[in-house]
């Protein structure tokens, strides 16, 4: 099993709260990192029906059987364990007792900040990053194929076809999670929603397009895209909004956690499609995203990235606030890096509030070095993101 790299974050979270919660997308491995940090402790399904049974049938009776810790593999089906949950805590709060996980934001935070608030620690798990990848000798020498393959662990330890393993996946998702999560009517449409969707990976988010397209209201395309970032296919990245004289784009991107499912969404069906593809920088900025939020959690931190854009055409891929400084991130997915790329990127922090800023160029290309003020990250690095310092002023 390649150790996660969130794994640190996790068992210090587990020394400090009585319940520690694990969210993320299906088939990310919540369970198999649950299993692994903590060994001793039962681990009890609650996607099989008779589980659930025993549970209705005697909610104390069930919270006694396991007072010692458990770990509660997919909690949002037994949305009453987590009151019973508070009680029980609350009589003893000895740390890293409970271990919950949950593929659905939707109800796992509802429950979680009604029940549960101030007695757990949240953590969110997606697929591999690329380090973890590395680490376990399962990353491409190619970044086309890196892009094509996707992150989530089966693909890899299992050793499936990615383009079959997508199709099962985007299945299942459709036909049961989108029924748990919410009540889609035509899911036809929801299916052919989701294909669109992909069409639309790192651009502003256009509801009414998406509605003409789907045949429904812009009203149900919102709707929709809450359900892709619940359950942690797609996020809508917010602009950066700290408006200093300019008039700025406030219309969220979208992007997909996986490069892989976004290909598959594509109908990309070889790494070899990928070079001359029209969407290869927008599948390339998608992986870079993904990879960035899941730098982010790995060190407990949420909510930390924007992009920036304005009326003007000045623009910035990624624009990340991270201890004390303003990172700002733009993706080529070439490997020729030309002084022109950086033009843009150095423009806008000109003009930037705070002075402590680290202009970076990710790119599809094999070579660090710096250029004109600017560090050039190639993507095999991108690990190293946070660690770029400011350049001295």
């Amino acid at each position: 099993m390649i150790k996660r790299e969130i794994q640190d974050e996790l068992m210090t979270c587990a020394r400090e709260y009585p319940v520690v919660t694990i969210m993320g997308p299906r088939q990310a491995g919540k369970t198999t990192l649950s299993k692994a940090a903590f060994p001793n402790l039962p681990y009890v399904s609650l996607e099989q029906p008779v589980v659930r049974q025993q549970f209705n049938d005697d909610p104390l009776g069930f919270i006694h059987r396991y007072s010692n810790g458990a770990i509660f593999d997919e909690a949002q089906h037994v949305p009453e364990l987590f009151s019973y949950l508070q009680t029980h805590v609350d009589e003893n709060l000895t740390p890293g007792r409970f271990i919950l996980t949950g593929s659905q934001n939707f109800g796992l935070s509802q429950h979680i900040s009604q029940s549960l608030a101030g007695r757990t620690s949240v953590l969110e798990l997606l697929p591999f990053s690329k380090n973890e990848l590395e680490e376990g000798g399962f990353l491409k020498d190619e970044l086309d194929e890196t892009l094509w393959t996707g992150a989530y662990p089966p693909i890899h330890d299992r050793h499936l076809r990615p383009s079959n393993w997508f199709a099962n996946y985007v299945s299942t998702y459709i036909e049961r999670d989108v029924r748990q999560l919410t009540v889609v009517q035509d899911l036809d449409a929801f299916a052919r929603f989701v294909r669109l969707s992909a069409g639309h990976a790192g651009q502003l988010i256009n509801t009414s397009q998406l509605g003409t397209a789907c045949g429904v209201s812009h009203k149900t395309i919102k709707h929709w895209l809450s359900i892709l970032q619940a359950s942690y296919i797609a996020c809508l990245l917010p602009p950066y909004y700290n408006n200093f004289h300019k008039r700025i784009i406030r219309t969220p991107k979208l992007y997909f956690y996986d490069s892989g499912l976004l290909c598959y969404l594509l109908g990309i069906q070889e790494p070899a499609q990928l070079y001359a593809h029209p969407f290869r920088g927008a599948i390339f900025e998608n992986w870079v995203f993904a990879e960035i939020a899941k730098l982010l959690r790995v060190k407990g931190l949420h909510g930390n990235v924007y992009f920036w854009r304005t009326h003007g055409c000045q623009e910035v891929d990624f624009i990340i606030e991270q201890g004390g400084k303003t990172i700002a991130v733009e993706v080529k997915s070439g490997m020729t890096v030309r002084p022109q790329m950086l033009k843009s990127l150095l423009n806008t922090l000109h003009d930037w509030p705070s002075k402590n800023n680290v202009p970076v160029l990710v790119y599809g290309g094999v070579e660090s070095y710096d250029l004109n003020g600017t560090k050039i990250l190639p993507w095999r690095q991108i690990n190293k993101l946070f660690e770029i310092k400011a350049p001295c002023k």
